[in-house]
C-alpha cells in the first residue's frame, strides 16, 4: 500500500546520478517533461514534428520548470508500429541538437529502445539519459551500450511489446513478478558496471487497468532496489478507462496520481503538463518539511 517515503536506511534512494560529467542531487523529485516528435503518440503524435514547433514547446516546459526534456521519435503506444532505426534517427537527432544548443542546462533524455539510436545520439551531441521502455528486451545490445557510453539508463518493465503488449496482460502477482525482473535486469547492469540506474515500474506497458492499480498501490515496494523511481502515468489509460474519459480530459486524474507517487517516494515524473507536477513537487515537499 502507498505509505511515505522515510528516512529509514533501508529505504534511501540513490542520491546523484552522474550526468555530463557532473552529479545530479536527486534529494528533491525531478520533472521530465515529454516532447514527442512522432505521427502518432497517443496524445500529442504530430504536434511537434518540425524543428521549430519542437523548440518552442521544449522551451514552454523549461519555463514552467522541467528539468529533463525526454524526446521521442518512435511511438510506443499500444498497437503502435515499428519504425526503422534511420527514421526515427532522422527524426529525432536534429531536435536532440537543437535542444543541446538552446538549453545547455537542461538534462536530455532520449527515449528509445534501440541502442544503435541512443549511441548515435550521444556521439553527436554529448551525454543524455536513455530512457529505455523495454527494458532491454528489444535490443540484446542496449545493456553494453548503456555501460561504454557510461550514462544514466531508465530500466523500464514491460510485458511484450509496443504493439502486443495490451493483447492479453497476463501476471500470477503482478508486483512481485515486475520486482523479480527488474531485480534481475538490474543485477546485469551492475555486473556491467553501469551505476547510473533509474527504474520504471512500467505502467501501461503490458498491463491491464487493474495491473496498473495494484502495482500503483504498491509503489513503495520498489524502494527496496535503493534507486531512483521514474513514474510515468500522465494522461494514459489507467486514468481516463477508469473515469471514462478522454486523454484530453485527464489532467486531473493525472495530477492525483503523480502527488501519490512523490508520497510514495518517486523520484522522477514523466508528464506531458509540467506546471502542475511542478506544483505537486512543491506541495508534497513542503509537507515533508512540516512533518519532521
Amino acid at each position: 500500500m502507498l505509505t511515505p517515503a522515510t528516512d529509514k536506511p533501508y529505504f534511501r534512494k540513490k542520491s546523484t546520478i552522474r550526468y555530463n560529467g557532473e552529479l545530479v542531487n536527486l534529494s528533491c523529485p525531478m520533472v521530465m517533461g515529454i516532447l514527442n516528435v512522432t505521427p502518432d503518440s497517443f496524445y500529442d503524435g504530430g504536434k511537434h514534428m518540425t524543428i521549430e514547433k519542437a523548440i518552442k514547446r521544449a522551451f514552454e516546459m523549461v519555463s514552467e520548470g522541467a528539468s529533463i526534456i525526454d524526446i521521442g521519435a518512435s511511438s510506443t503506444r499500444p498497437g503502435a508500429a515499428e519504425v526503422s532505426p534511420e527514421e526515427e534517427l532522422a527524426r529525432l537527432l536534429p531536435v536532440a541538437k537543437e535542444i543541446r544548443k538552446n538549453f545547455q542546462d537542461i538534462i536530455i533524455s532520449i527515449d528509445t529502445y534501440n541502442s544503435g539510436v541512443a549511441r548515435s545520439v550521444i556521439e553527436e551531441i554529448g551525454d543524455c539519459i536513455i530512457n529505455d521502455i523495454s527494458g532491454g528486451k528489444l535490443d540484446p545490445e542496449m545493456f553494453e551500450i548503456v555501460a561504454k557510453l557510461k550514462v544514466p539508463y531508465i530500466l523500464t518493465h514491460i510485458q511484450g511489446t509496443p504493439k502486443t503488449m495490451q493483447q492479453n496482460p497476463n501476471y500470477e502477482n503482478v508486483t512481485k513478478e515486475v520486482l523479480k525482473e527488474l531485480s534481475e535486469s538490474i543485477f546485469k547492469l551492475h555486473e556491467l558496471g553501469v551505476s547510473d540506474v533509474i527504474i520504471d515500474p512500467g505502467f501501461g506497458f503490458g498491463k491491464t487497468l487493474e495491473h496498473n492499480y495494484e502495482l500503483f498501490g504498491n509503489l513503495d515496494a520498489f524502494r527496496m532496489f535503493e534507486l531512483p523511481i521514474l513514474v510515468g502515468i500522465s494522461r494514459k489509460t489507467m486514468i481516463y478507462k477508469l473515469l471514462n474519459t478522454t486523454p484530453e480530459e485527464s489532467l486531473n486524474g493525472t495530477t492525483i496520481l503523480n502527488t501519490l507517487a512523490l508520497i510514495a517516494g518517486a523520484t522522477f515524473l514523466r508528464v506531458h503538463d509540467v506546471k502542475p507536477a511542478v506544483e505537486a513537487i512543491k506541495i508534497v515537499e513542503q509537507l515533508k518539511k512540516c512533518s519532521l
